[in-house]
């Protein structure tokens, strides 16, 4: 009877340990082609909820699990606590975690390898006598503080020869909050990301700077993984992207047939969904080093960091092209 107890013990205990490490967070205890990876519902994530709708991981023999959140702050905290592996995010984001104490780096852009992608626009409020950026100096102008919001803004206004401080800042960090104060006539003019800015060019908006007319691209969005990440799931990662890829050739190439899931996933207002244009995306690619070093330079003296990371500090090139990067 005492050999027969220890073993129904022996059970008891095997089986407990088996829930435990079933609950294990993010990157413990999974198997090593899964992975959780946070987003918000942003035209940026097109591709990953096209892979998803399609059965792209599966097939590629990766579980991926799309965790949804409501905010960027929600999501990168989610990131610190070890409940999701990676995150699309944007440079400022990568380099605040790093700071903060999550080791990450960005393996690829998911958006802003060329110009055009990812339009940002400066918006003066319908009936605005602003139709200049030197126009500007002394209005309010809606922004999301310390965030690559703030820093389009500010690139900007200075590749127009506007000084930034000579505009009176208003902090609005709630995109739908930001565009009905500018709508309202509350802010002289507001920096909005697409679709937002192209609600307000419709509803009497104008634009005053757009960074898709510029040389180069400000608003780079970014795939992000904590470094314990890159090293037990490279394999996973590597997977990902190459999903990513084909996702992205999908809907780069029959935006038609996705256009409901762009819509309804993506939360583009009602009042664009039949007019309004899903993006292109490029395939993936890291940023160039001097995207990352001005957007810490930009950070170091807003006083966001001390100094500024190395290239290779944030960035982990492996996963793509070969293991180079942009210069």
């Amino acid at each position: 009877m005492g050999g027969k107890r220890l073993i129904f013990f022996l059970l008891i205990l095997f089986l407990a340990l088996m829930a435990a490490g079933c609950k294990a967070p993010a990157g413990k205890g999974q198997g090593e082609e899964s992975l959780k990876l946070g987003l918000i519902p942003v035209e940026d994530n097109f591709p990953f909820f096209v892979a998803e709708q399609e059965g792209l991981f599966a097939r590629a023999g990766l579980e991926v699990e799309l965790v949804p959140f409501n905010s960027a702050r929600d999501r990168d905290l989610a990131l610190q606590a070890n409940n999701i592996d990676g995150e699309v995010a944007d440079i400022v984001a990568t380099a605040l975690l790093r700071k903060g104490g999550t080791p990450v780096k960005i393996v690829s852009l998911t958006m802003g390898a060329t110009p055009s992608e990812g339009r940002f626009a400066l918006v003066a409020r319908p009936g605005s006598a602003v139709s200049r950026p030197e126009q500007l100096k002394g209005a309010t102008m809606g922004i999301s503080e310390n965030t690559i919001i703030e820093y389009v803004a500010d690139r900007l206004l200075q590749g127009a020869g506007v000084e930034p401080g000579s505009v009176q800042k208003v902090a609005v960090p709630q995109i739908p909050e930001r565009l009905q104060l500018l709508l309202g006539g509350r802010l002289e003019a507001a920096l909005l990301p697409d679709p937002f800015a192209t609600l307000a060019e419709k509803k009497g908006g104008r634009v005053i700077l757009d960074d898709t007319k510029i040389n180069r691209n400000l608003s780079q969005v970014v795939l992000i993984f904590r470094e314990e990440t890159i090293k037990e799931k490279a394999t996973a990662i590597k997977k990902l992207l190459q999903v990513y890829a084909e996702a992205a050739g999908l809907v780069s190439s029959q935006p038609d047939k996705y256009r409901e899931v762009f819509i309804t996933r993506a939360r583009i207002p009602a009042e664009l969904k039949d007019t309004y244009l899903a993006p292109k995306f490029s395939p993936p690619q890291v940023p160039g080093k001097t995207e990352v070093t001005d957007v810490q330079e930009w950070m170091v003296a807003k006083k966001l960091l001390p100094a500024a990371y190395s290239y290779e500090e944030l960035v982990d090139p492996t996963f793509v092209l070969g293991g180079r990067e942009n210069k």
